[in-house]
């Protein structure tokens, strides 16, 4: 028997095959589910995740000294590792990311109109990568004197220094920093770094994780990267009196709040073991309860 097959259609193009949804999408897919409260955040953080996706492919793998020779100065000098001319920025893309992200933020209310209108000038402007510069300004720049305390602050101010342009960067130039952060996490002697600062960037910590048995770890709010930090210090004035330490936790002791009563700020952390890693886009919507809490007893972020 002669079995007919079908010929297919040349002018009828093959559907695209489907990409897998990231699993950030899925875990803030769930958060909206468990707390219909956090829906509008976990919304605006699905489509940042979706804008970092299409980007992050594209960067390609930094090029920077992580020779024993520069490991060793970078930890004795005190000084972030990677400068910005190192950061492989593809101009195109970061106008791209700042336009878009300044849209998704206004949408959602958390830009207005004159910001959201300056900023995307700026995202059209041959001087935004100087802007970059500008914000990415680090610990680097400071002298001695300004480095001994340990902290990454207080900064020169530069224009975007504050304010709206400053978050827009921050979550423009997440992809190509977190890139970078990829290349120095795999670095056997990143755990001889403890200052509360982070290493590659010179950012302060996000967030942190805090799991019995193991040393404290921070995560830097500009590119993730992961160090190891004295869990009886404050990340951000190296206060140790435990006195004057306040710590509480979610009603099911996932994530705590360590708050500092000298220097009013406080930090969050992972106290129990995920079923999957630390997420900080994910996991920064799961923590805004704490948020809440922390800001209501007078801590700032």
């Amino acid at each position: 028997m002669c079995i007919m097959r079908p010929v297919s259609d040349p002018t009828v193009r093959p559907p695209r095959p489907t990409r897998a949804e990231p699993r950030e999408i899925f875990e803030l897919r769930a958060i909206k589910a468990r707390h219909p409260e956090l829906s509008d955040a976990a919304d605006l953080h699905m489509e940042l995740v979706e804008l970092h996706r299409r980007v992050q492919p594209r960067v390609p793998l930094p090029s920077f000294d992580l020779g024993p020779e520069a490991i060793d100065r970078h930890q004795r000098g005190g000084r972030p590792l990677l400068k910005f001319e190192e950061i492989p920025i593809e101009p195109t893309d970061l106008r791209l990311l700042v336009r878009q992200t300044c849209e998704v933020l206004h949408r959602c209310g958390a830009l207005d109109d004159q910001e959201f209108q300056q900023i995307q000038a700026l995202g059209r402007d041959e001087t935004l990568l100087g802007a970059a510069r500008e914000w990415y300004r680090t610990v680097a720049d400071l002298g001695p004197a300004e480095r001994s305390t340990g902290v990454a602050g207080p900064r020169a101010a530069p224009p975007v220094e504050e304010g709206m342009l400053a978050q827009v960067l921050a979550l423009a130039m997440r992809p190509f920093l977190s890139r970078c952060a990829e290349v120095l996490q795999q670095h056997s002697q990143l755990g001889g770094w403890q200052r509360a600062f982070c290493p590659l960037c010179g950012g302060e910590p996000e967030m942190g994780v805090m799991l019995a048995g193991a040393p404290r770890q921070l995560v830097c709010g500009r590119c993730t990267l992961r160090w190891t930090f004295a869990a009886a210090l404050c990340p951000f004035c190296l206060n140790d009196r435990r006195a004057r330490m306040t710590s509480f936790t979610t009603a099911d002791g996932r994530y705590r709040v360590d708050a500092c009563d000298v220097c009013q700020r406080y930090l969050k952390s992972l106290n129990r073991p995920l079923d999957r890693p630390l997420m900080p886009i994910v996991d920064a919507v799961a923590m805004l309860p704490l948020d809440a809490a922390a800001i209501q007893r007078g801590y700032t972020a």
